[in-house]
């Protein structure tokens, strides 16, 4: 599958654009575009731009609610509960984590879960915007039920992803996984590109491993059984049941503090039903913040510089590659490939917008067995 490089300029103004379109604010277009183009600068493609296909389909099925008003039911000094009353993901999380940073400097921490949400984009963007505060902030959500459990054959949690970030020189501990070998976006990904999935990334709906990207992402829609392997795989022998506990993990703070839907239940009877969890933590409640932060520096640049494997040059650090990500990708311009691009073609031709303002003369390969019907 053929890719085109795009600058981030360009593709910040069509995000602005379509947003806007869509009905939101220009502030909250650009929080909500901010999530995604932060997502392609790290490289992170599945959830990127090419997920504004998927939230106008939302939007139009009223699973998001453009006039939502996310609603504070439960709050004390150190924690809170908002109702996003089935808000865009972005914009409720980027609240919750700001009410986390500031009950944090108050407090030493700050703790809040979210219920009733969408799909918010990568859970890391809201970890590292406590730790720009210099806060160590932490993130995570649970999602539509695409993992199996160790020794089962449906899908009954999410990807369920877990953010860290940490202040520390040069380059900030950051730290973002699903609790998933894989997401459904790099399903959704493998799909666009026509590939098989590797081994031992997903399940068919008997619990057997399968490399069928089309015929695995139709049964979690369909909720026929199968999904993606926890990480460690399938079996205990590997560690199964870590990946499948990491899960739970974000399950306890986005969903059963929240009082919310567990995954299970979530993108289940038209809504989103997606809960979050976020938590800032004050180092100056430790004692000198400068000094802890000297302090975890100094232990990650002796990891970079432990002895090195056989064949191996460099021992990274987490948030090195994220780093050097966006120095390349704003050098070199955002990957979209050819697939992504006729949705988004389909999309400016919906919303009115002019493609080759955008784009110039470049026309995606359009592949009307696939693509048609999108609107």
């Amino acid at each position: 599958m053929a890719y085109q490089y795009w600058s981030y300029e360009i593709l910040h103004r069509l995000c602005m654009d379509a947003f806007t379109k869509f009905g939101f604010s220009e502030q909250e277009a650009d929080i909500i575009q901010d999530v995604l183009l932060t997502s392609d600068l790290y490289g992170i493609e599945s959830h990127g731009m090419q997920r504004m296909v998927r939230y106008h389909k939302c939007i139009e099925k009223g699973m998001i609610k453009i006039d939502a008003k996310p609603e504070v039911v439960f709050e004390t000094p150190i924690s809170a509960v908002i109702d996003a009353h089935d808000a865009m993901g972005q914009l409720v999380s980027h609240r919750a984590m700001e009410m986390a940073i500031e009950k944090a400097k108050v407090s030493g921490v700050g703790i809040v879960s979210v219920r009733n949400s969408n799909h918010y984009g990568i859970a890391g963007y809201y970890a590292k915007m406590a730790c720009r505060e210099g806060l160590m902030g932490f993130s995570c959500t649970n999602s539509e039920a695409i993992m199996v459990p160790t020794n089962a054959r449906m899908a009954m949690l999410g990807s369920n992803p877990i953010a860290c970030a940490f202040p520390a020189e040069p380059y900030d501990f950051f730290f973002d996984s699903s609790t998933t070998v894989v997401t459904r976006g790099k399903l959704e990904m493998y799909n666009k590109m026509e590939k098989p999935l590797p081994e031992g990334w997903a399940l068919n709906k008997d619990g057997h491993p399968s490399t069928d990207a089309p015929d695995v992402l139709a049964n979690i829609v369909a909720k026929n059984g199968g999904g993606i392997m926890p990480l460690g795989g399938s079996t205990e022998t590997l560690g199964s049941h870590k990946g499948y506990g990491y899960g739970m993990l974000c399950e306890i703070f986005a969903s059963i503090l929240s009082m919310g839907a567990t995954s299970n239940y979530c993108m289940v009877g038209g809504k989103g039903n997606i809960c979050h969890g976020f938590m800032a933590i004050n180092p100056a409640f430790f004692g000198d913040p400068e000094a802890i932060k000297e302090h975890f520096s100094k232990f990650l640049q002796e990891l970079r510089q432990a002895p090195k494997a056989d064949g191996a040059e460099r021992i990274y650090t987490h948030g090195e590659k994220e780093v050097e990500a966006v120095e390349r990708i704003r050098k070199n311009g955002v990957p979209v490939n050819d697939n992504t691009m006729v949705e988004v073609l389909d999309l400016c031709n919906y919303l009115g917008l002019d493609f080759s303002s955008y784009f110039g003369d470049y026309r995606p390969p359009v592949k009307e067995d696939v693509f048609k019907g999108n609107y």
